[in-house]
């Protein structure tokens, strides 16, 4: 039987921020199982020690690092080895009315879903610690593109839509050095940021109703999708944004 798959990991070291919970955790494990080395990080060293007990194979590394602090990402930078895949999973949700969400309360979401994860990849790229044929893949949401909004979330869809354009332009700025650069978007996914969320389970269930795949996405489902873009699998698509979303935005 043949062992043919186009979706192998193997020989690429990937590093996934965000690696203590939610899709970031799932994220690492899944790549571990497809053969890839891990450099995990998160600022929760107990959660990211569990992330990294589950992982597969060996070669492992695990990284404590608050992603807003200047020291914490210049010294998560110098002890990179060479990367051929990068995940920027790290992020924050905040739901408020547009008349509560005062500038410190914007920059407060920026500085975590938008400035961390841009700083972090410019030092990386400039530091050349990401291989020709890498692959980075933000994770956005469709709350930052063109399409199905929802109330009093406007800071959120804002720095994701922020994302989404600077995906863009870095795919076209390193296409020469063949480094490929995508996002996934999905919709509600089942993790600790919308469980511990604003809305009630009777709003959840009613919300729901509106996925024509009758349920929110699982962190594995997004995994699988952010697997497909590091892989050689993805290799001629770059500036894409993938929609994970169960159909909601049809």
């Amino acid at each position: 039987m043949s062992n043919y798959n186009p979706f192998t990991l193997e020989g690429k070291t990937i590093l996934v921020t965000g690696a203590s919970s939610g899709i970031g955790q799932t994220t690492a494990i899944e790549c571990s199982k497809m053969g890839a080395k891990l450099v995990i990080t998160g600022r929760n060293a107990e959660r990211l020690q569990e992330t990294f007990n589950q992982l597969e194979g060996e070669g492992h590394r695990q990284i404590i690092a608050e992603l807003t602090d200047g020291e914490d990402v210049n010294r998560l930078v110098s002890e990179c080895s060479e990367l051929n895949g990068l995940v920027l999973c790290a992020g924050k949700g905040k739901t408020l009315p547009l008349s509560f969400c005062s500038k410190e309360k914007f920059d407060d979401v920026f500085s975590v879903n938008f400035n961390a994860p841009v700083e972090l990849l410019r030092l990386l790229l400039k530091a050349k610690k990401i291989t020709k044929c890498g692959s980075v893949v933000f994770v956005a949401s469709i709350a930052g593109m063109q399409g199905r909004t929802s109330p009093a979330n406007a800071m959120y869809g804002a720095s994701k839509a922020a994302l989404v354009a600077t995906m863009r332009y870095f795919a076209r700025e390193y296409s020469t050095k063949l480094i490929r650069f995508n996002s996934v978007n999905p919709s509600m996914v089942n993790t600790p940021l919308i469980q511990h969320g604003a809305i009630t389970e009777e709003q959840r269930k009613i919300d729901m109703a509106n996925y024509p795949l009758g349920r929110y996405g699982e962190p594995l489902d997004i995994a699988h999708g952010i697997i497909y873009l590091l892989s050689d699998a993805s290799s001629w698509v770059t500036g894409h944004s993938l929609v994970i979303d169960g159909g909601v935005t049809i």
